[in-house]
């Protein structure tokens, strides 16, 4: 398969050349630029194809209005380029907009070299992807509100023991490369079947899936 080709955008020199080592030996990725902020990465994508990058990583320090708007404007203007968000303080009202702005992953400050990995190859395939800590802390939140309502028979129905199983181990917090594990699977298999129990039940993002399991009693409150 390919190279995935990314930009990053950090406004800390020292953050994207620890980016650029940390990822510098995985082969299929490729930071094609490392730039301060996001316009800088407009004036960057002046000088290339725009079917050329398929992610940006974006580090956001400061989870404010301006940045969701920042992240708006860059699905906006490249509606096919995957946007990766590295959430250094992050709260679920910023995780929620992000997602709405057009955000398609999200990290926290303590994910892991492997974890950041497994995102950019999660979101070039196709799929969307929220890091452990992140799921968490939307889980946590709507576990302590408890507003959920019950589930019908036939969407039950719809799924299968396997992917019951799959939407229980993601509704606990486990990252693909974990429920792959603990299954004894592939994570593109594991990827297949969440994508297949977002259609059954009509789901769209991620974060819809994690409120589903809750609601349905599928996670253990």
């Amino acid at each position: 398969m390919s190279a995935i080709h990314l930009i990053h955008i950090d406004e800390h020199p020292i953050v994207r050349s620890g980016i650029n080592s940390l990822l510098s030996d995985v082969n299929e990725i490729e930071i094609v630029a490392s730039v301060k902020n996001v316009d800088a990465f407009f004036e960057k994508m002046k000088r290339l194809p725009a079917t050329s990058i398929q992610v940006v990583m974006y580090d956001i320090y400061n989870p404010n209005d301006l940045e969701i708007e920042n992240i708006r404007r860059v699905k906006k203007a490249y509606g096919k380029i995957n946007i990766l968000i590295l959430a250094i303080y992050s709260n679920e009202s910023f995780i929620l907009k992000s997602i709405k702005a057009g955000a398609k992953g999200i990290l926290s400050n303590q994910t892991s070299r492997n974890e950041i990995v497994e995102a950019i190859y999660t979101l070039r395939n196709g799929f969307e992807y929220l890091g452990k800590t992140i799921t968490n802390m939307v889980l946590n939140s709507y576990v302590n509100r408890s507003k959920f309502g019950g589930m019908k028979q036939d969407e039950m129905a719809r799924l299968s023991v396997r992917e019951l199983g799959v939407l229980k181990l993601f509704g606990e917090g486990l990252t693909n490369q974990e429920i792959a594990d603990k299954l004894f699977v592939s994570i593109r298999t594991v990827e297949s079947h969440k994508n297949n129990i977002m259609k059954k039940i009509n789901l769209r993002t991620t974060v819809d899936l994690i409120k589903f399991a809750i609601r349905n009693n599928i996670i253990e409150i």
